[in-house]
């Protein structure tokens, strides 16, 4: 039954108890570091049940309230107004093997990666049996590496982290018995930290060079739900491009005189240098099959728009230059996922998952700042079905970010050559659905 008041005290509920909600995950994403270390930039990792199928099927599961993220239209299938909370610690290991062919001294960095901390938080308010509301707290997008600060690829990149704060705002309502629409905002705060060295031949040693920035940027998102028969599902969601424009003047250090002269003459140390990045715009297709009472199909097709990422890498090009920013020619994506699900008892289920993603770079244009390749996940996962409005999840996901071949020269940083033997990201997290 509609409340007496109408749409606004609906939306009143909704907001309250939301923003309540998602100012606790928020909190503990303060206390926790708020950092989403990875090595692929565009996550899938949401501290979502579906880590346990590789995300397979994200458009069309619409079964709990991460679907407010996953597709917004599947909304409309949630008959009560619920909440889904996620835990998710990670571990990469990231580390390079230099060729013979590099030419600067040093060593092979370290693990670039490390401890990788994840909360998100997922809240739907069921206005009436068609229309809902929605909103998300977390982050699907960032990247941060440390290396070493004597590696041999100290001149291409010592430091960088992109992190990112989203908020997600959607509303969804059923059209008819098999389709269903949804649309909202992304908010989305991004924070830029980035340090290079430069070679200081001139003065005969290392020096650094800084820039950090932080911008608010604002997109969309929709979907579709189709239902044709029951049990079988398609979902299409389209997640619009945020561009975030980071800018800031580069900090120096330990420059020596000399080289302090040039670049000071060039213009570099007094400009401000344009590290604006776009998050791409993604397609994803999904579909759900159920093959009998107790297992059911799933599977993805994905596109992501990584040729309008930008330049958010620095490297410093010569002594005369006043750039010193680094377009990486990014190449767009395609991302295949297929999963299963087993209920192999009326409180339990147990899911798989496959997907692979293509390279958005070339070997010749790769940064060990950025050290893009293709991807491949594999994950697994058990949810329990506590009560008729409780169910707890537990998944792990292992995450192979391919062997990311760098073949790069550049007069100031000579050449860095090899790959990493081992880069990867093991993946855990812990999830709480309720229902009211």
């Amino acid at each position: 039954m509609c409340p007496p008041h109408g749409i606004i005290t609906w939306l009143g509920v909704w907001l309250s108890r939301g923003l309540c909600f998602l100012s606790a995950i928020a909190l503990l994403v303060t206390l926790g570091g708020g950092r989403a270390r990875a090595g692929g930039l565009f996550l899938y990792e949401m501290a979502t049940p579906d880590l346990g199928t590789a995300a397979a099927g994200r458009a069309a599961l619409a079964e709990d309230a991460a679907t407010a993220f996953g597709n917004p239209a599947g909304m409309t299938r949630l008959d009560k107004s619920q909440m889904l909370a996620g835990i998710q610690p990670a571990y990469g290991i990231s580390q390079f093997d230099r060729d013979s062919e590099t030419t600067i001294s040093g060593g092979n960095g370290g693990n670039s990666l490390g401890f990788i901390p994840g909360l998100a938080g997922y809240y739907v308010y069921s206005a009436t049996p068609d229309l809902k509301f929605g909103i998300t707290l977390g982050s699907n997008f960032g990247l941060s590496s440390r290396y070493q600060s004597n590696w041999s690829g100290r001149y291409y990149a010592l430091q960088e982290e992109i992190l990112t704060l989203g908020a997600f705002p959607v509303a969804a309502y059923r059209l008819n018995d098999w389709l269903s629409v949804g649309a909202g905002a992304q908010i989305i705060y991004g924070k830029l930290h980035t340090r290079t060295g430069i070679n200081d031949a001139l003065d005969g040693g290392d020096a650094s060079l800084d820039v950090s920035d932080h911008d608010v940027g604002y997109g969309g998102l929709a979907g579709i739900l189709i239902e044709p028969i029951e049990g079988t599902r398609f979902g299409i969601t389209y997640t619009s491009q945020v561009k975030l424009d980071f800018k800031d003047k580069p900090t120096t250090n330990n420059l020596g005189p000399l080289l302090q002269d040039a670049l000071d003459a060039s213009g570099l140390t007094g400009a401000r240098l344009d590290l604006g990045l776009t998050i791409p715009n993604q397609v994803m297709v999904s579909a759900y099959h159920d093959l009998t009472d107790s297992v059911a199909i799933m599977g993805n097709v994905v596109w992501q728009q990584w040729s309008e990422f930008g330049k958010p890498t620095v490297e410093v090009q010569s002594t005369t230059s006043n750039k010193a920013t680094a377009n990486l020619n990014y190449d767009d994506t395609w991302g295949f996922a297929l999963g299963a699900r087993y209920k192999f008892h009326p409180e339990w289920t147990w899911s798989l998952g496959f997907a692979f993603d293509t390279s958005p770079i070339s070997t010749k244009e790769r940064s060990p700042a950025l050290p893009l390749d293709q991807q491949i996940r594999v994950g697994t996962g058990i949810q329990y079905a506590f009560s008729d409005r409780i169910t707890l999840g537990v998944a792990y996901e292992y995450l192979n970010l391919g062997s990311a071949d760098i073949d790069r020269s550049r007069p100031l940083a000579g050449t860095i050559k090899g790959d990493y033997s081992t880069n990867e990201i093991h993946w855990f997290n812990m999830t709480v659905a309720w229902k009211f």
